[in-house]
């Protein structure tokens, strides 16, 4: 195997001498613009800084400074290519779009799923575990995970609304089937460009869920094969709104396991520190000093995670989410 290392995103990936660079770089999660994958279209093109490739259309070695395309090529040696338009995670920047509402459905007691269709999907990308604004007249725009994987034709979005959340309950009532709605995107650092080289956490309070099916959409697509668990903290049973999607991805995907933590499981006392799911996470046994962790929920949540999780010796490095982006301490 051949290591891949992309320029200026500083992206890696690992790159066996009889695969194209453009799958290898796919089944590493690594998302580069292609279409018609023959080398025709050019839209994968790229530029040799360094190493030995091969132009598999006419049996070519590549001089070091000269294009290539990822699809008709193959690494020979260790490469260094310069290609502008792949972005790092979280360096997607934002811009507006118009969507079309597909669907608004209820899917338990006070969450929706909604689905949104965006004209010239191809154009727009984003990386796994990134959020959107949905901006509405005369409001305040309203933030809400992405569910989907970013190679999704649609955009999924989990909305919890009741009259106790004022704004996500403002927005349900505007999204109709075939109404258009504006849109701002990508937001958020705390996402993967890549898959892991190593195993990976995911901590999910309520509807912290929605970024969590991102990421594990995504890497269910790449040849990520490192153990990743999942634990989803609710505070009662009818909160856990896709369970069974969970147990669906346990049983499908071997290292994939979910662990429920239910607050009425034991004395319907959730406590406003989550410890509950927090003791859960430190009693998983994992290696601290190699994994990943990926977490979504209130700011006292994540803070009170990280904090348990840093104490028990893992690397502050590794501990990702965006309440540490959008509400600092």
């Amino acid at each position: 195997m051949h290591r891949v290392v992309l320029w200026p995103s500083g992206l890696r990936f690992s790159a066996d001498p009889g695969t194209d660079l453009l799958s290898a770089a796919a089944q590493a999660g690594v998302a580069v613009p292609a279409a018609c994958r023959n080398g025709v279209c050019e839209i994968c093109e790229a530029r040799l800084r360094s190493g030995e490739a091969l132009n598999t259309r006419n049996q070519r070695e590549i001089s070091i400074g000269e294009r290539l395309m990822m699809c008709r090529t193959h690494a020979l040696a260790d490469l260094e290519l310069e290609i502008t338009a792949v972005m790092a995670a979280g360096n997607n920047q934002p811009r507006k779009v118009q969507a079309k509402v597909v669907d608004v459905r209820s899917i338990s007691h006070d969450v929706y799923r909604v689905e949104l269709e965006i004209p010239r999907r191809r154009e727009l990308s984003f990386h796994a575990g990134q959020y959107l604004s949905v901006n509405l007249p005369d409001a305040d725009p309203c933030y809400f995970s992405i569910a989907s994987s970013p190679s999704a034709q649609n955009i999924e979005l989990h909305i919890q609304a009741s009259p106790d959340w004022v704004s996500a309950q403002k927005v349900i009532d505007a999204l109709t089937s075939g109404q258009d709605v504006t849109l701002e995107l990508p937001h958020g650092k705390a996402c993967l460009a890549s898959a892991p080289e190593k195993p990976v956490l995911l901590v999910a309070a309520g509807t912290g869920f929605a970024q969590m099916k991102s990421l594990v959409d995504y890497l269910r697509e790449t040849s990520f094969n490192h153990p990743i668990k999942l634990y989803w903290g609710v505070r009662k049973h009818e909160d856990m709104y896709l369970r069974t999607l969970a147990q669906q991805w346990e049983r499908d995907w071997p290292p994939f396991t979910f662990l429920p933590v239910v607050g009425d499981d034991e004395d319907n006392d959730w406590g406003g520190h989550h410890d509950q799911l927090v003791r859960a996470v430190l009693a998983s046994g994992m290696d601290w000093q190699n994994v990943e962790v990926h977490a979504s929920g209130s700011p006292t949540m994540v803070y009170t995670l990280m904090d348990a999780l840093i104490e028990a010796g893992l690397p502050q490095a590794a501990f990702f989410s965006d309440v540490l982006e959008y509400a600092p301490r």
